[in-house]
């Protein structure tokens, strides 16, 4: 059955989310029901115990309102039918080279079954969604597909030192791969967030998608902007007249299981945008929201441009990671150039 949301001034655009929630589950119900029918035409004895398995669970919801019966006999004998008919279908359907799913409602989402909810709870593939409808991420997910830690080339790093670094370039991005591993596999029990700088083209994007991408595979929220372009949707938000719109974009900020704020340090610096940023950065500390920053910035200008407050805050809460090395994007160029030739 459909869902619709309360009536206020975002509720159409959820409500056209559900739509395609709605179009997804029949899709793929279709499909299954097309997949079905081909096995019944190609196998006609699962189709003879699909009825079985049917008649079966009949007889055992029946059976819950007659008397004079051992139900507990009764539901164990069902089983052991049910279990046997099962058996025969599975191997069938491997004898004549099906897979095991291949009749089942294949969902994109497994936890909601394409419905966008848990019970009465939003699940995490909707908040994706409003989130991605909101912050215009609709190409997030395409950039992951190349942006991941199976897509992560170690061999772009140099394995010599660096311009008296203690490790290698090669050395420090492999510790620092492995941090951010950590940092995804300890996500619902560590409380660290990370912060990249360095100079420009080194990775530190490159790794926040790949943290993003294995969260989003496992069912959390994430949020990615850049510093310029959430600083400018939160001056729309603050002088906006209580636009639903804006404060569920607002919400989002504050809620989502990941914010990644990117190049911290090219938005222009106000007394505006440094009080916008602490806040941000100091909510989500107080309920133990998940954040990675990357800039471009050194240590040192950090301190220059931003209040003490924020610094405190920065140094106090995150684990400081420095890239360093030659420029990747530059390496990675020159490569395509020479396949090319």
């Amino acid at each position: 059955m459909k869902r619709k949301m309360s009536n206020n001034s975002n509720s159409t655009y959820i409500n056209d989310i559900l739509s395609e929630y709605e179009k997804m589950r029949s899709f793929a119900e279709d499909a299954a029901k097309v997949r079905l029918n081909e096995v019944y035409e190609h196998i006609p004895r699962i189709k003879e115990i699909d009825t079985e398995l049917g008649v079966l669970g009949a007889q055992l919801a029946q059976a819950v309102f007659k008397k004079g019966i051992d139900i507990d006999d009764f539901i164990s004998k069902q089983k052991q039918k049910s279990e046997k008919l099962k058996a025969e279908r599975a191997e069938l359907l491997s004898r004549h080279n099906y897979p095991a799913n291949y009749t089942d409602v294949i969902y994109k989402c497994k936890a909601c079954e394409d419905t966008g909810f848990i019970g009465s709870s939003q699940c995490s593939c909707l908040k994706q969604r409003i989130i991605d409808r909101n912050y215009n991420q609709s190409n997030l997910k395409n950039i992951l597909k190349k942006e991941n830690f199976d897509t992560f080339v170690f061999n772009y790093y140099s394995p010599y030192s660096f311009e008296g670094e203690p490790l290698s370039p090669r050395k420090n991005i492999e510790e620092i791969v492995t941090t951010c591993i950590n940092f995804v596999q300890n996500f619902d029990t560590s409380y660290e967030n990370l912060f990249f700088f360095g100079n420009s083209g080194l990775g530190k994007t490159f790794l926040s998608n790949c943290i993003a991408k294995s969260l989003l595979d496992n069912g959390y929220t994430v949020m990615y902007q850049t510093a310029s372009g959430l600083l400018d949707t939160l001056k729309e938000i603050r002088f906006s007249n209580n636009d639903d719109n804006l404060n569920t974009k607002l919400e989002i900020i504050f809620s989502c299981d990941l914010l990644i704020i990117d190049d911290l340090g090219t938005e222009y610096i106000t007394d505006f945008s440094q009080m916008e940023i602490f806040n941000i950065i100091n909510k989500r500390l107080l309920s133990q929201k998940k954040m990675i920053i990357s800039t471009n910035l050194h240590l040192e200008n950090l301190y220059k441009t931003y209040s003490e407050r924020i610094i405190s805050r920065l140094f106090g809460n995150f684990t400081m990671y420095k890239f360093y090395g030659d420029d990747i994007r530059l390496k990675i160029a020159e490569n395509r150039r020479k396949a090319k030739k």
